[in-house]
């Protein structure tokens, strides 16, 4: 069977031995070693590289050169396509270019002139590429981007020309007076093409927009949005051009239309992606964006995706990472009702994902004013937290616990939530949170997991200032669980934050309840400093300043 295999694909073996007999004179114990230590799949990937290479060869100098044939070939090819694939392809040209550019600059530096030549050219083909596959989907592209086109194009072959004129020299002084004109031509190019993008880009947006607003059809006005949420997905740019142009108020403008109710949800996700930037933020503001949202999370009538939507778009503006939320002052008018919507929401998720958005929401209100978990407290908002951690479908993630455990944490500055968090079994909870491990070893998973745990001790040092949280947690165990994320760095996966919250728990729990630690834990981990019980632990010889 050995020899049946080698038979069979003895050329490949051949290139990968790069002698034709040098396999069949090695033993067969050697001809398998050699066999398994052979990467045939990398093999195969470089023979397909020369293949292709081929390929595109005989199809290059086959192709018609009638004009006529090639747009209608094009045409073809390109009416395959969505608006949003169209835009996707061009944007990932456009990626490829900048990276090029960025490389081109890298090798100039180091005088590696035959690379930046092959690399210009390359730039150049990708540029006509981008510029003729827009051309091909647009119909109404304005008189300054067509100037912005040919300028680009032109550009590109002076750069071209004097990369070429480059590798035909080998005179010192002459590559040194070129390098100067060489960058020069290379920052004009690099800002043609972001301003012939931006212009791209914008028209876009604006096309998209104007159909949102103008189409009687449903069916256009949907896929409208859905390829201006793809665009939103491109990153905070591409946000900042949709909401210059009016996007966040264009959608607020379907949100208060019963006609398209069933486009809520989209529209609403797109709003959430729209609004991480300020200029969506300001927009919001001035359309009265928070009332639209507080109405929607109030009405019975609509449906759960609605709402929780809704909810995603409360928990972006109210994010606490974002720096520019002071302005919403329109949000404390509604605040009351938007929270007792949101508990609701949680109370009555029939998904882990609905329960997420409304808790993200909620943990985030509670960072944006402290009025918030007064109301918190007064619709009874720890009960229906802490029945919703028991239910393994609706708190399914290290997400959510961390979003509740938020809250609580929130929370535990209120004197009145130590009662609270003892008839909810509230202390079990936080004790088991500490146990919190992330089963999959994703990043996000692991932070998420980290913060968990901070958070959980965070509640635990609060709330143990009553005396009867701390004895439940004494009961509980939590001492023994306190000392073993200290001392072992593994269990709080090296996270200095969960060592620090650890240690205050600890030192609280101490203070109520002496008993519960051997000596050594008292004098390494309660007695000393915090800061030296810190660089114990993480065995740090240098102090803090």
């Amino acid at each position: 069977d050995s020899s049946l295999w080698r038979s069979a694909h003895k050329n490949r073996l051949n290139m990968a031995f790069k002698g034709e007999d040098h396999l069949d004179t090695l033993p067969l114990p050697v001809q398998r070693m050699h066999l398994i230590q052979v990467d045939s799949v990398q093999r195969w990937m470089e023979d397909l590289k020369l293949m292709t290479d081929c390929e595109c060869m005989c199809i290059l100098q086959s192709k018609p050169i009638s004009v006529e044939k090639d747009e209608q070939n094009e045409l073809i090819l390109s009416s395959q396509y969505s608006t949003c694939d169209n835009l996707q392809l061009l944007l990932k040209r456009a990626w490829i270019i900048s990276t090029e550019l960025t490389r081109i600059a890298q090798k100039l530096e180091k005088n590696r002139w035959q690379r930046v030549h092959s690399m210009t050219v390359r730039v150049n083909c990708h540029v006509r590429s981008m510029i003729n596959e827009y051309s091909m989907f647009t119909r109404n592209s304005s008189e300054e981007m067509h100037q912005f086109e040919k300028l680009l194009i032109d550009k590109c072959s002076e750069f071209t020309a004097f990369t070429e004129r480059c590798i035909q020299t080998e005179d010192e002084q002459i590559l040194k007076s070129m390098k100067s004109c060489i960058n020069e031509t290379l920052t004009t190019v690099a800002q043609y093409f972001g301003q012939l993008i931006e212009l791209i880009l914008t028209h876009e947006a604006q096309n998209l927009l104007r159909q949102i607003e103008l189409s009687d059809r449903m069916c256009i006005t949907e896929s409208a949005i859905s390829s201006l949420f793809s665009l939103t997905q491109e990153g905070a740019h591409l946000c900042r051009i949709i909401a210059k142009e009016g996007g966040v108020v264009t959608l607020f403008k379907i949100c208060r239309q019963d006609c398209f109710r069933c486009l809520y949800p989209q529209t609403l996700r797109t709003l959430a992606s729209i609004c991480c930037v300020e200029e969506g933020m300001h927009q919001l503001e001035k359309v009265d964006g928070i009332l639209c949202l507080a109405d929607i999370l109030t009405d019975n009538s609509h449906s759960e995706a609605t709402h929780a939507e809704a909810a995603a778009v409360v928990a972006q503006i109210t994010s606490p990472h974002l720096t520019f939320t002071q302005h919403l002052s329109s949000f404390l008018e509604n605040m009351e009702e938007i929270v007792t919507a949101l508990v609701k929401l949680c109370q009555e998720a029939s998904s882990g994902e609905v329960f997420l958005l409304a808790s993200a929401a909620l943990a985030n209100i509670t960072f944006f004013d402290t009025m918030a978990c007064e109301i918190l407290l007064q619709l009874n908002a720890m009960k229906i937290l802490l029945a919703a951690c028991s239910d393994k479908h609706i708190v399914d993630t290290p997400y959510s616990r961390d979003q509740v455990v938020t809250i609580l944490a929130n929370m535990s500055v209120l004197d009145q939530c130590a009662s609270e968090i003892i008839q909810g079994n509230g202390v079990q909870l936080l004790m088991e949170m500490l146990f919190e491990r992330s089963s999959s070893g994703n990043s996000a998973e692991v932070a998420a997991c980290e913060r968990v745990q901070q958070k959980s001790a965070v509640t635990l040092a609060r709330l143990s200032r009553d005396p009867e949280v701390a004895d439940a947690a004494v009961k509980l165990s939590c001492i023994p669980r306190l000392i073993k994320l200290c001392r072992s760095p593994a269990e709080r996966n090296n996270s200095d934050s969960v060592l620090v919250a650890c240690l205050a728990a600890l030192r609280r729990l101490a203070a109520m309840s002496p008993d519960g630690l051997e000596d050594s834990d008292f004098q390494q981990l309660v007695k000393p400093r915090l800061v030296d019980s810190f660089l114990l632990c993480t065995n740090m010889e240098e102090s803090f300043v």
